[in-house]
């Protein structure tokens, strides 16, 4: 059926203005702004659903301070496994470690971002993520002062179902006391991950 372009009737507040027959077929195809009104007071009524029980700002990872003999030993490494890699006729091998090396520089010069923590009423946000305390198996606090003060959430995800969330200046112990009541507290230990982090300050 052809597109009745006959200027609309009802754009009566617009007189005095000139619409083309296409965005006179639009204006009269908008959402009403009762309509806006409704949605807008249904995603305010679920966000109140999710009471906020504590917040806190930390940065996403953990800066260690490294000298120019760390960042000595990283290149020579670096230069010997490229070296390796040539000589026994590895050009992929090659390729990937200066590929790391150059990464690696570049991640180690990016300052971290500060990121909002909140505990609420069905699960953990970190940022935009939000971990529903149905799908966090346990949790965690590794406590060593005055360098480690870490929440670990052991989630359900197949993948990476560990998730690390610092602490910052927070009482674990506080932190302790309102997760309980959601999700049980299993101990845990430092993965080889965590303790190679640890050891090579990354």
């Amino acid at each position: 059926m052809p597109m009745d372009l006959k200027p609309s009737q009802t754009n009566k507040a617009n007189q005095g203005r000139t619409f083309s027959p296409i965005e006179d077929y639009y204006q009269e195809k908008t959402i009403p702004a009762q309509e806006y009104k409704e949605q807008e007071e249904a995603f305010e009524s679920d966000s109140k659903m999710t009471n906020v029980l504590h917040q806190w700002q930390a940065p996403e990872f953990e800066v260690y301070e490294k000298s120019n003999l760390w960042y000595g030993t990283a290149a020579v490494f670096i230069i010997a496994m490229v070296s390796y890699a040539l000589i026994t006729n590895s050009p992929l091998m090659a390729i990937t470690f200066i590929l790391l090396g150059f990464i690696g520089y570049v991640y180690l010069q990016k300052d971290p971002r500060i990121i909002t923590f909140s505990i609420t009423s069905d699960g953990i946000m970190a940022d935009k993520e939000m971990y529903l305390f149905e799908n966090i198996n346990s949790f965690w606090v590794f406590y060593e002062p005055p360098h480690s003060k870490t929440l670990s959430l052991h989630t359900k995800a197949a993948m990476l179902p560990y998730v690390h969330i610092p602490l910052e200046n927070e009482d674990p112990v506080a932190i302790r006391e309102l997760l309980m009541p959601h999700i049980p507290e299993v101990k845990q230990e430092h993965s080889l991950v965590d303790t190679l982090e640890k050891v090579l300050r990354i």
